[in-house]
């Protein structure tokens, strides 16, 4: 009987201490698997949108296509962090500079350039990604179902 009751307990010990080991390695790989995909997230990101530069293709607030109103700008992301950074503006000779930056998943893109040139005002504010496809990135307004839509090209 004795022997018994020394084996039901160790194994009782094992049982438990497997179970620890299994909650452990569920919780790496969950975060693994997090990394990876914020790791894949952040690559697409470095490549197609940092350092790229971007013309608008179509923008539209409600009904009326302002599209025309962004000819000839180029704007550039650049990177501070992996979240932030300096937002250049383009058009001839003419540099503007501002700030972009994103959440951790990179669904959003909120975006300050100087409010003292009027077509900026459109783009001044947080924008999600509807699609990141490349080389076109589309954008709706966040947290908002105002009819705004901003596509921006890579060229």
């Amino acid at each position: 009987v004795y022997k018994h009751q020394f084996f039901y307990i160790f194994m009782k010990k094992v049982f438990s201490v497997i179970l620890v080991a299994l909650v452990i390695c569920s919780l790496c790989c969950k975060k693994a698997i997090q990394n990876a995909e914020q790791s894949l997230l952040q690559k697409y990101f470095d490549k197609y949108v940092i350092g790229n530069n971007f013309t608008v293709t179509l923008a539209k607030d409600s009904s009326a296509d302002i599209t025309a109103d962004y000819s000839g700008y180029t704007f550039v992301l650049l990177k501070t962090d992996e979240y932030h950074g300096p937002l250049q503006a383009n058009k001839g000779s003419a540099q503007y500079m501002g700030t972009w930056s994103s959440n951790d998943d990179y669904s959003k893109l909120d975006i300050s350039l100087p409010d003292s040139i009027p077509v900026f005002n459109f783009l001044n504010r947080s924008w999600r990604f509807t699609k990141k496809a490349n080389p076109t990135l589309q954008l709706a307004p966040w947290g908002s179902d105002a009819p705004l839509v901003l596509y921006m090209t890579h060229q």
